[in-house]
């Protein structure tokens, strides 16, 4: 299984934006995608291992491995199509 986590901070416009769409493919990709969110002020030791330098950033990791990341605010349907890529 493959695990999708979203940086963010609450602060972010475009972190809201994509916070919904976010909980909508958590529920569509049940038992294919691990879901994972990090607040990157609250959990900024993680952010730093990650080099996030922006937000959202989402990050695809499988076998605990960075495999790819995408970041900006993104249409569902474009977050469907990297996910299915990856699987």
């Amino acid at each position: 299984m493959i695990k999708l986590i979203d940086f963010y901070a609450d602060w972010c416009g475009p972190c809201k934006v994509m916070g919904p769409i976010f909980e909508e493919l958590e529920k569509e990709y049940e038992g294919k995608v691990a879901f994972e969110k990090v607040d990157v002020e609250a959990e900024q030791d993680v952010a730093s291992k990650f080099g996030i330098m922006s937000i959202p950033t989402f990050v695809i990791l499988k076998d605990e491995k960075e495999t790819d990341r995408k970041t900006g605010a993104m249409p569902k349907e474009m977050v469907k199509e990297w996910l299915d890529s990856k699987l």
